[in-house]
């Protein structure tokens, strides 16, 4: 249930972040010269769902506050929420599981947790500062400054943490930055702008322009976000040698992929930021690339044989999947994927090393099973279509 919850405000948060930001970059000028008069800024019609719809916006508000007047904050806010309790509940509760790599960091599950949350507010407070320093008044050399932060969280988090941990933890990371820029800075920026026209005074728009500052932020760090929610499903990113780099090049990409779509929406399409996200969705590629198909050396290895990939599932996935696991913190309660296997005493080999918790015996697989593996799921979906009607 909180997975769901995470997901679908989630969706009501992000969804109606990118439509207002699309919905400001296609305002066009008010022709009507009794709508200029009441102060509207820009104006948009649009069609949807079978009705016409007429959107304006107001250079600072209108003569008369509507009511009800409707906020965009409890999306943001309950994704925070139900994002903080999944992490508490899978990672910081199975540290020793989710966590915890011995073999990048020998620590325990106090401290990964402690470091976990120091993250998560130390990177708030540092951004926050720096966004609030005359650093701040240079949007460049922010950019620049916290671009270069990212990098060294990324590389921290992945020499500390297990690759699944250390993405998750970054994703996080931002998404705190994020939540935490729409309480603090965002919404009492609205509050204010209400709080003036209630008064009859003039709004101040110092709290504006640092809203607006903290809204483009938040739309850069979009698509790196929604990456880092759904990684654990991208063993070959996360479990990659170089993980920190790719989480770099990931978030490099979407980064550029929004600032492309933003320009787009002003009717320009820069070249840079879209070479940029391409360069380094294909490093990624390239990286993350399985190694070249080997040709088989001799006859009995070109058939794949049901024995010999069986061999190899009691080798790399009986360890957490079997009745009795014998994987490091896997008990038969947490191997959520149980099968009917026997106890894997004698699941891994004796001169293989032993795995950490976090890291899935999976990705150990070297690539002559890997080939083989393959190569048997290929023989195997060749004979079902072959037994199909044709």
């Amino acid at each position: 249930m909180l997975r769901w919850l995470h997901f679908i405000t989630g969706i009501a948060w992000i969804g109606a972040s990118l439509y207002f930001i699309w919905l400001d970059n296609h305002l066009l000028p008010v022709t009507d010269p009794e709508a200029a008069r009441k102060g509207v800024a820009g104006e948009l019609w649009a069609v949807h769902g079978g009705g016409f719809y007429h959107a304006q916006k107001y250079k600072v508000a209108p003569e008369r506050l509507p009511a009800p007047l409707h906020w965009f904050k409890w999306e943001a806010y309950w994704t925070w929420i139900s994002g903080f309790a999944l992490l508490c509940l899978l990672y910081y509760a199975g540290a020793s599981v989710y966590l915890i790599d011995r073999n990048v960091a020998d620590i325990g599950p106090v401290a990964a947790v402690a470091i976990g949350l120091g993250t998560l507010a130390g990177g708030w407070i540092v951004y926050d500062v720096l966004c609030r320093s005359v650093l701040g008044r240079d949007e460049r050399a922010l950019g620049a400054v916290l671009a270069v932060l990212c990098i060294a969280a990324a590389y921290g988090l992945c020499h500390v943490f297990g690759g699944r941990g250390a993405y998750i933890h970054f994703g996080a990371m931002l998404g705190t930055i994020m939540v935490a820029n729409v309480r603090f800075v965002i919404i009492p920026g609205q509050q204010e702008l209400v709080r003036a026209k209630l008064e009859g005074r003039e709004p101040d728009p110092t709290p504006g322009l640092k809203a607006l500052q903290r809204s483009k932020h938040n739309t850069y760090f979009t698509l790196p976000v929604l990456f880092t929610m759904i990684s654990s499903h991208f063993p070959m990113t996360f479990g990659h040698s170089g993980n920190w780099a790719i989480l770099v090049l990931i978030s490099v990409a979407g980064a550029a992929i929004r600032i492309w779509f933003v320009a787009r929406h002003r009717g320009r399409s820069p070249l840079l930021p879209a070479t940029v996200a391409v360069a380094a969705v294909v490093a990624v590629g390239v990286a993350i690339a399985p190694p070249g198909r080997t040709a088989p050396a001799s006859g009995t290895d070109a058939q794949a044989g049901f024995d010999r990939v069986q061999a190899i599932v009691i080798t790399r996935c009986a360890v957490c999947h079997a009745a009795v696991p014998c994987q490091p913190g896997c008990t038969a309660a947490t191997a959520a994927r149980r099968r009917k296997w026997q106890p894997c005493s004698q699941a891994k080999r004796a001169d293989e090393p032993p795995t950490s918790p976090s890291s899935c015996a999976t990705r150990r697989w070297i690539g002559a099973e890997s080939t083989l593996w393959r190569r048997w799921l290929r023989e195997l979906a060749n004979g079902l279509l072959f037994l199909l009607p044709h």
